[in-house]
């Protein structure tokens, strides 16, 4: 069983920047970020693969974000610069045990609880 535990959201105005912390108990999995939205479905944010050499981003966060992954602490990060009111939402940290598909929430294993950002204009 892997146990995931999201911390770093807050309240910030559109402009500034967030950072989330993604602690997994366990072995090293592909680990993925997504986001929901009220009345929204979940959708992917950005993923890293077990070894961090490969990452993924969804269109709208290309450039904004960035995912990373300390090893030694099985903790995986989601740096958030120039956050806009759309980046609203519940986000949620998740792994995967193999997937060819990280940007599939059907993909993933293990869910944390989220951790709720809020952009005001």
């Amino acid at each position: 069983q892997v146990q995931l535990v999201e911390s770093g959201g807050g309240l910030v105005q559109a402009g500034g920047s967030l950072r989330l912390s993604c602690a997994a108990s366990g072995r090293s999995y592909t680990m993925g970020w997504f986001r929901q939205a009220p009345g929204k479905e979940r959708e992917f944010v950005a993923a890293i693969s077990w070894s961090g050499g490969n990452t993924y981003y969804a269109d709208s966060v290309k450039g904004r974000f960035t995912i990373s992954r300390d090893r030694a602490k099985n903790t995986v990060y989601l740096q958030m610069n120039s956050l806009k009111p759309e980046d609203t939402a519940v986000y949620y940290c998740a792994a995967s045990i193999a997937t060819m598909t990280p940007s599939e929430l059907k993909e993933y294993d293990y869910w944390g609880q989220g951790t709720q950002v809020t952009v005001s204009s």
